[in-house]
């Protein structure tokens, strides 16, 4: 059927455009992914809901559209963290490898997942790469203090194609944000913990009431340049959820800030890998915000 008449609803502008139903958004991104829409339509698509914005039940039904679609892990003996990692370093180093080995030296299965769109940026698939860590060419199961890298394209195709779009247009869509909250961990088959983040404050709200809706365990707190860890410098809000339902689990840090972490100027993946190694044998501290973010998913994670 295509998904022309979608665009109808949601191509009209901000202001005059009409939202979708979780079941109707679905259906229109199980399209998108499973390429039976036209390029023209995946572009029409993607500007529509950059103007438009997309609402809780439209990200929950696009989220439907993914996890049924979905390559999923098999399970691990205790639930999978799962941190998603899309945006990369622009100022700072990105620190998402160094979560993601904290939280594994604590005895977590780690899975993070990603898809470099932007060239000039860092990635933790690069970091993590330095560090010896390559990205998967096969799903298996994630064991307790492991961490592991899935590029998108291993779990969903689909969802590849459409983050690279940006590529195409210059502009992000909506699966940049639903690759912030998939479990490629089904229910059926395990439990999991999603660490999202959100850039800008008003999307903490839309993310958290998609959280509320599709029933996720999660950590949500505003990450760093994007990436789901702690801002070194700073404490950032935190908040924990559980089957949906949330808690404020951490407090915006306030005032000035007392002391700046010893960070590297070079944010390259190599000068990254050397000073997350120098943090890991103890020759530097752990960033207090990171410290406190792993507290923070340990203790949500042994509630699951």
């Amino acid at each position: 059927m295509g998904i022309r008449h979608y665009l109808k609803d949601i191509a009209r502008g901000k202001d005059g455009a009409r939202a979708l139903t979780r079941d109707q958004a679905a259906d229109l991104m199980g399209q998108v992914l499973d390429g039976s829409a036209s390029d023209l339509e995946v572009g029409a698509f993607c500007v529509a809901m950059r103007i438009k914005a997309e609402t809780p039940q439209e990200m929950a039904g696009f989220l439907d559209a993914v996890h049924a679609r979905l390559e999923l892990l098999p399970a691990s003996t205790r639930p999978l963290i799962v941190l998603p990692s899309y945006n990369g370093a622009r100022k700072l180093p990105v620190l998402t490898p160094l979560l993601a080995l904290l939280l594994a030296q604590r005895g977590w299965p780690v899975l993070v997942h990603g898809n470099s769109t932007e060239e000039r940026r860092a990635s933790s698939q690069d970091v993590l790469a330095a560090l010896g860590i390559n990205a998967m060419t096969a799903l298996d199961e994630v064991a307790p203090g492991q961490v592991v890298f899935a590029p998108t394209a291993l779990l969903l195709p689909g969802l590849a194609r459409l983050l690279d779009v940006r590529r195409t247009l210059g502009l992000r869509n909506s699966a940049h944000s639903l690759v912030k909250l998939m479990d490629p961990l089904s229910p059926v088959a395990g439990d999991s913990l999603i660490v999202s983040s959100y850039t800008h404050p008003e999307y903490a709200i839309s993310m958290a009431e998609t959280i509320a809706l599709t029933g996720l365990d999660a950590l949500l707190l505003r990450g760093t340049e994007g990436e789901p860890v702690a801002d070194p410098r700073r404490t950032p809000q935190m908040d924990g959820f559980q089957a949906g339902r949330s808690r404020r689990v951490q407090e915006a840090q306030d005032g000035p800030l007392a002391a700046l972490p010893q960070l590297p100027s070079d944010i390259s993946a190599a000068s990254t890998a050397d000073y997350i190694r120098a943090v890991m044998a103890g020759t530097l501290p752990v960033p207090a915000p990171i410290a406190l973010q792993v507290e923070h998913i340990c203790q949500l994670a042994e509630k699951i």
